[in-house]
C-alpha cells in the first residue's frame, strides 16, 4: 500500500479526462506512510479498493498492474511520478475476469427461425460513392440491414407477448445489465426436451438472470437446429416467475415448445414482467457459479423484441 500516494499524485493529472471528472485524496490517504491523513471537503481517501473499482470502469478487466495501466494512459514522461514506485502486480491480489461473449454472429440470409425471412445487408453509402463529400483521402461507409427483429439473439419485451405492455424502449436496464447469473445445465436424454421445475430447486433465482444450458447452440446454422427444440414447461416458468427472477435466458430454438401453441413460458415470464433472451450461445464457457450477464438492446419505440449482443463478465 506504500505506492497509493505517489500514484495519488498522478491521479488528480488523469483522472478527468479518465473517468470525466476530478478524483482528489489526501496526500499520504490515511494508513499511507504512517500518516492519519485527513480528507478536506468533497475530498475521498484512495484504497487500493477504490483504485481497483475506478480502474475497472475503463479497462473491462481489473487484472492488470498499476504500472501497465499508467502507461497505457500516460505514455508520455511525468516528472513528478517515480514510476519505480509503483508494484508491478496485479491490483487487488490478481483477480482475473474475462469477457464471454454469448450472441451469435449476424450474418446476411441467415435463418434465426422457421418462416422468418433472413436479414439482406447491405451498403447504403460506399467509400467510393462518400468521397464527393469530403476531403481527398477521407472516406465512410454507411452500412444498411432489412430484417425481423428476432434475429440472431435477441431479448423479449412484455409487449411481445401482451399489447399495451412494456416495449424496448420501456425496459429498464435494471432488469439487461450487471445482472448475477443463476445457470443452470439440464441433463436431457436423448428425444427429452422439456425442462421442468426440478433444476431450478437448489439453486437461487431471485433477482437473477437465469440462464439455461441446454446444449442445443451447438446446432445453430442446421436444421436440427429449427425443430424439436429444448424448452421449459409452463411449471418451471411459473416457478421462475413466482421466485423472482430478473431475466431468463436460453440458448435454444425457443423458450417454449415450439409445437405448443400456446407459448406458456412466454406468457408466464413475460407477464411477470421478465425479458427473455433466446439463441444464447457459448454458456459453457461459463463457470458452473459466479459472473454478471449482460444483454442490452437498442431503445425503439413500438417494439417488443431486437437483437443484443449478450455476453457476461467472469472471474
Amino acid at each position: 500500500m506504500w505506492w497509493l500516494a505517489p500514484l495519488a499524485s498522478l491521479l488528480r493529472v488523469v483522472a478527468r479526462p479518465v473517468f470525466g471528472h476530478e478524483i482528489a485524496a489526501t496526500h499520504p490517504p490515511v494508513g499511507v506512510g504512517g500518516g492519519a491523513g485527513r480528507a478536506d471537503r468533497g475530498q475521498t481517501t484512495l484504497t487500493e479498493a477504490t483504485l481497483q473499482k475506478q480502474f475497472a470502469r475503463t479497462t473491462r478487466s481489473v487484472s492488470f498492474s498499476v504500472r501497465e495501466w499508467v502507461r497505457a494512459r500516460h505514455p508520455g514522461p511525468l516528472e513528478a511520478f517515480d514510476w519505480d514506485t509503483l508494484p508491478d502486480r496485479p491490483l487487488g491480489g490478481g483477480d482475473v475476469s474475462r469477457l464471454v461473449d454469448l450472441s451469435h454472429v449476424i450474418e446476411h440470409g441467415m435463418t434465426t427461425y422457421p418462416g422468418l425471412p433472413g436479414p439482406v445487408i447491405s451498403v447504403h453509402l460506399s467509400y467510393e460513392a462518400s468521397r464527393s463529400h469530403y476531403e481527398p483521402g477521407t472516406e465512410f461507409q454507411i452500412g444498411r440491414i432489412d430484417m425481423v427483429a428476432n434475429t440472431g439473439t435477441y431479448v423479449d419485451a412484455p409487449a411481445h407477448r401482451f399489447a399495451g405492455q412494456a416495449d424496448l424502449a420501456d425496459l429498464p436496464l435494471e432488469r439487461l445489465a450487471d445482472l448475477p447469473i443463476c445457470l443452470v445445465r439440464p441433463t436431457l436424454s436423448h428425444g427429452d426436451r422439456a425442462i421442468g421445475p426440478i433444476i431450478f430447486d437448489a439453486v437461487e433465482v431471485k433477482g437473477h438472470a437465469v440462464l439455461v444450458h441446454t446444449g442445443w447452440a451447438t446446432r445453430w446454422g442446421t436444421e436440427a437446429y429449427m425443430s424439436h427444440n429444448a424448452f421449459l414447461t409452463a411449471e418451471a416458468a411459473s416457478l421462475l416467475a413466482e421466485r423472482g427472477a430478473t431475466l431468463v435466458g436460453i440458448d435454444s430454438l425457443n423458450i417454449d415448445d415450439i409445437d405448443d401453441g400456446r407459448r406458456p413460458a412466454h406468457t408466464a415470464l413475460l407477464a411477470a414482467g421478465i425479458p427473455i433472451v433466446e439463441h444464447l450461445c457459448g454458456l459453457d464457457a461459463l463457470p458452473a457459479a459466479g459472473g454478471r450477464f449482460f444483454a442490452v438492446p437498442v431503445m425503439v419505440k413500438g417494439m417488443a423484441t431486437f437483437p443484443v449482443r449478450a455476453f457476461a463478465i467472469v472471474d
